[in-house]
């Protein structure tokens, strides 16, 4: 008879925990975020398409523009003035030329020497920050070697503004439903639609607020250090996004769901911050070459 008690309160014991682990999970789906699924196409007027992802991209490079010319005008850097056009049209091709085989390179590589035809098929997603800055980097130096240009001095100018482009396309990863970030109970997860039944972190918003937001207002600020008294060199502006963007990234990849082509890449670290950890020791390399350039 006692064994019969034990197990009849065994049981209960059970039923009790599967109904309370039952509502628990009843819990998080009534209180997690609704995916807006929000349609990546704005509209569409025969075989064209206008989407939310690439009216980012626009929205990014005009921000960017109407900056650097206010910059500009403020310091009177006239021999920048004279070439602003030809090298904005430089800085955009490098942009989607490196983003694009950035992202063939870095993270699916195997697939694209499978599938030439589709490497610059950037209409299908699939661009990569890491190889964006690469490209900017190599079309902004020979642009500013031909026309005689100081290339610390206009790096500085484009680079405090890049991340506004960047939190904007990340709203646009979010709009696609894509890069979305690992799966979790927090009150806010969301199911994306390509990311299973389980609800996970919006982790394009996390990257929006810092590498975007938080970014641009602290480049922005710290830019006045370039000027006197200050002791700050050219070249400032682009190691301190370096180490930066650097920092951020590697936080926010740790609620990011890792490539599924790629997964952890070594001691659990994905490739974003792998590339992003070299950009942090890039950038301090950078900040103290230069103080010590223009001592």
């Amino acid at each position: 008879m006692f064994h019969d008690f034990i197990s009849l309160v065994t049981f209960h014991s059970s039923l009790l925990a599967f109904h309370f682990s039952l509502g628990a999970c009843n819990l998080i789906h009534i209180f997690m975020m609704t995916f807006p699924n929000i349609d990546p196409v704005i509209f569409s007027i025969g075989p064209l398409q206008v989407r939310w992802y690439g009216l980012m991209y626009v929205l990014g490079f005009g921000a960017s523009l109407l900056l650097v010319k206010h910059q500009i005008k403020k310091t009177g850097f006239k021999e920048l003035d004279i070439h602003f056009e030809n090298l904005n049209l430089v800085l955009i091709i490098s942009l989607v030329l490196g983003g694009r085989l950035g992202y063939v390179l870095f993270y699916n590589l195997p697939y694209y020497l499978g599938h030439p035809a589709e490497i610059l098929a950037t209409w299908q997603g699939g661009m990569s920050f890491h190889g964006g800055m690469l490209g900017l980097i190599l079309g902004a130096v020979i642009f500013c070697r031909k026309k005689g240009l100081d290339f610390w001095r206009v790096a500085d100018f484009y680079t405090v503004t890049i991340p506004i482009g960047l939190g904007l396309g990340r709203i646009g990863n979010f709009i696609n439903g894509e890069l979305y970030g690992r799966v979790t109970n927090v009150p806010w997860g969301m199911i994306f639609p390509g990311g299973g039944p389980q609800p996970r972190h919006p982790s394009q918003l996390y990257e929006s607020f810092l590498e975007g937001l938080v970014l641009f207002l602290l480049l922005w600020f710290l830019k006045e250090k370039q000027r006197p008294p200050s002791s700050w060199p050219s070249g400032s502006m682009v190691a301190l996004f370096l180490i930066l963007y650097g920092g951020f990234r590697v936080a926010v990849e740790l609620f990011r769901e890792p490539d599924a082509h790629l997964g952890f890449i070594a001691a659990g670290m994905t490739m974003g911050q792998l590339l992003s950890g070299l950009m942090i020791v890039a950038g301090i390399a950078l900040f103290l070459v230069r103080k010590k350039q223009t001592a």
